[in-house]
């Protein structure tokens, strides 16, 4: 069976350009989807979350913070508004992230500041999915 040919690419730069892969697994917003070989044509949202892809015996994975993903064709594109792959990822910089969208999330709520919760709540998803990422791809 043929592979798929995976390309992941942000605003800034194209992070991943892959054939061959066997399976990649994504964050909807309609909750975990998972592309094989041959899947239906399709188009949807992504949420904060990590992009998993698999070739054979090797399992790569990528923090997003959102975005779109299209299968055409055994073709998987995901356009993410950003995206890294777990090895450059930085623990203590994602948990310092986490920590500081805590803080901002509690002061928004205190002042009753709409904007600025909805802010920090979507700092608060980026942190954790980078820290999720960091944690999958450590336990393989």
């Amino acid at each position: 069976m043929a592979g798929l040919t995976l390309t992941v690419v942000s605003p800034e730069r194209e992070v991943l350009r892959e054939e061959g892969v066997t399976l990649v697994l994504a964050p909807s917003v309609e909750g975990q989807l998972g592309i094989l070989p041959r899947h239906a044509p399709l188009i949807t949202q992504l949420e904060p979350g990590t992009l998993e892809l698999r070739r054979g015996d090797e399992t790569q994975h990528f923090s997003i913070t959102g975005g779109f993903l299209e299968v055409m064709d055994n073709t998987v594109t995901v356009l993410a508004d950003a995206s890294e792959n777990a090895s450059e990822i930085s623990r203590e910089r994602a948990e310092a992230a986490r920590e500081a969208a805590v803080r901002d999330l509690e002061e928004a709520r205190r002042t009753h500041d709409d904007v600025m919760t909805t802010q920090a709540r979507l700092a608060l998803l980026r942190a954790l999915a980078r820290l999720r990422t960091v944690e999958r791809a450590r336990r393989g």
